[in-house]
């Protein structure tokens, strides 16, 4: 029998939750989730009407979670196809085991792990499915000096090379 709520965010959720659209490959992109980043379902798979698509999933990433769906025909929400409008920072105690394993699984590098200015450890790469994922681990505790000096180095660097 239903009871009230006893908080309004519910059990190991946060505020902010994630929802990610697909278009008509969701439950491929489950599996891809939880080869690709050890994403493990959090509950199960609810499929559209007549068993068609995925209504409803939700997987867990390390604390969080991150609901996906197919996007639903004549709806506003839409699967990327020519770009992305939002991507995922997952900080990790190994980001580059992580980067690894998405690779290996079939995403694309969009930036190569590298020793970032702003004290991370940091590379992104780009999903089947057009989903941007970067990882990072936290290195150096800058400060706000060390910080601006590390990232006049960087610009200076990337003007270099274009040079």
């Amino acid at each position: 029998m239903a009871r009230p709520a006893s908080k309004p965010v519910p059990g190991e959720m946060h505020t902010i939750t994630p929802h990610l659209y697909f278009n008509g490959n969701c439950e491929e992109a489950v599996d891809f989730y939880q080869k690709a980043l050890g994403a493990n379902l959090a509950c199960p798979v609810m499929k559209g009407p007549e068993g068609k698509g995925v209504m409803h999933a939700m997987l867990q990433i390390g604390d969080s979670h991150v609901m996906l769906a197919d996007a639903c025909p004549g709806h506003r929400e839409k699967g990327p196809s020519d770009g992305v409008t939002t991507g995922f920072w997952l900080y990790v105690e190994n980001c580059d085991a992580w980067f690894q394993r998405a690779v290996d699984a079939g995403c694309e590098v969009l930036m190569q792990l590298n020793d970032a200015f702003w004290g991370d450890r940091f590379g992104q790469v780009k999903d089947p499915f057009g989903h941007c994922w970067s990882f990072a681990t936290h290195k150096w505790d800058l400060t706000p000096e060390e910080m601006n000096q590390r990232q006049e180095e960087f610009l200076h660097a990337v003007a270099d090379q274009s040079a």
